[in-house]
């Protein structure tokens, strides 16, 4: 039954939204609002049994001794007073928790962002190394465009800015959207494999 019951549940849900979404006028509008509703609270209890997951694993690893507790702490300590900030005062404008966001995470993110700009900048110059004709369009393109973006490539050619937004909106836009089709097919038939019972790895099995 352990295999049996989550798997019945799985196919008669996966059935149920299938046919909301696709039978728009049979009736399962408002069945499909209430467990929706129902999900919405259950991952607001994942969301509690993630809190204490992360106090429970940060909490062992300082009791361990770890070399990187001083930031466990930290994180432990800022998780709690932005959780007991929220609850108490609200998250409304003006707030100490709205405050908090504002002040100390939003540059906080900002300067992480600014960071990840220097890895981008070593994985561009990997990735720009031409080993094949893929490698070398790659490389070609990426320069192409970022001419174009700057004020030197207006000084080469008065219309190379132009160039440059119909390589972004006409051939790289074809290949994304090709990939995203590919993503969506893809994803359809795992889930397609997940409701038949043919995918168990959501159970823990190979």
């Amino acid at each position: 039954m352990r295999k049996e019951v989550p798997l019945i549940i799985t196919f008669l849900a996966g059935t149920f939204f299938i046919a909301d979404y696709f039978i728009p006028h049979s009736g399962f509008s408002k069945m499909a609002e209430s467990v929706n509703g129902w999900t919405i609270i259950v991952i607001a209890f994942s969301y509690i049994l993630g809190v204490a997951n992360v106090a429970r694993v940060n909490l062992d690893q300082i009791q361990k001794g770890s070399k990187d507790k001083f930031y466990k702490i930290i994180l432990l300590v800022c998780l709690f007073f932005m959780s007991i900030a929220g609850i108490v005062w609200g998250i409304q404008g003006g707030s100490v928790f709205d405050w908090f966001f504002l002040n100390v995470y939003y540059p906080m993110q900002s300067t992480m962002f600014a960071l990840l700009a220097f890895y981008i900048a070593s994985a561009a110059f990997r990735a720009f190394r031409i080993r094949s004709i893929q490698a070398a369009l790659l490389a070609i393109t990426a320069v192409l465009v970022m001419i174009g973006r700057v004020p030197v490539g207006e000084a080469i050619w008065k219309d190379f800015s132009i160039f440059s937004e119909w390589i972004m909106n006409v051939p790289q836009l074809a290949g994304k959207r090709a990939i995203l089709i590919g993503a969506a097919l893809g994803a359809i038939s795992t889930g397609l494999k997940v409701i038949a019972g043919l995918e168990r790895t959501h159970l823990g099995q190979d």
